[in-house]
């Protein structure tokens, strides 16, 4: 059951968690809530806290890779990039399933474009894949990339990783002034306090620090297989494995 929601409060971090354009309304006193054990995540808290080195988790900048036997089937043979981890729980992306929307599509639909426009979109920019960054929220998007861009509401996750959520990045990557690498998805993943922790030490999922080049490269189908092989474990017997690599 979900545990009592958090509204948020705090203007400048707001603009971290939606498009500031048409398809998503303004997000002030917006509900974060999920179904099920992935329900409440005080996502503000755990954005604001990367500010501090205090509010630094042991598992920001990991990779989450799910066992075999997960219980949820949203998150089967999924890899999850954690964002922000602190004692009041965390937030992440799914960085290996794709969404049916194209990235075009999603230009039109915010009308950072016409269709026309988006025809003569770069190949870069027309292939760029959409992912389902998980449950909790699907309606948000955020691009996680390379530190070479920075805008004003871009965040830092990692020394060379950001988090940016609104449309500024979008225009950049259309018009081929984006990041040399970036990765979107639709949603994210989130636990509240102690729940990923917990799930962890049952055995549900498997850390390991991310490396930039897994994390953006663009063979998505296989990433849950190759991040496994690349800390020397094997699929077969990963299910008698501890929850650290």
């Amino acid at each position: 059951m979900a545990r009592p929601v958090s509204y948020l409060r705090d203007p400048q971090w707001q603009a971290m968690l939606a498009w500031h354009h048409g398809l998503w309304s303004n997000p002030a006193r917006r509900i974060f809530s999920a179904p099920g054990k992935h329900g409440t995540l005080p996502v503000m808290d755990l954005l604001r806290h990367k500010k501090t080195a205090a509010g630094r988790g042991f598992l920001d900048d990991q990779f989450l890779i799910a066992m075999p036997g997960m219980k949820d089937d949203r998150f089967t043979r999924s890899v999850i990039y954690i964002c922000a981890h602190s004692d009041e729980g965390a937030m992440g992306l799914i960085i290996n399933q794709t969404q049916q929307m194209l990235f075009p599509d999603l230009l039109v639909q915010l009308g950072i474009m016409n269709e026309q426009e988006a025809i003569r979109l770069p190949a870069q920019a027309r292939d760029f894949v959409v992912r389902n960054g998980g449950p909790v929220d699907r309606s948000r998007g955020f691009v996680l990339h390379s530190g070479d861009y920075r805008v004003e509401s871009s965040l830092t996750v990692s020394d060379d990783i950001c988090l940016t959520a609104t449309v500024d990045i979008l225009r950049a990557i259309s018009s081929g002034r984006g990041p040399r690498h970036a990765l979107m998805a639709l949603g994210y993943s989130g636990w509240g306090a102690g729940q990923l922790e917990t799930e962890i030490a049952e055995n549900g999922w498997l850390t390991c620090p991310a490396s930039p080049e897994l994390l953006f490269d663009a063979d998505i189908e296989r990433k849950y297989d190759r991040i496994l092989a690349s800390i020397g474990i094997d699929l077969a017997h990963l299910s008698l494995a501890a929850g650290h690599a």
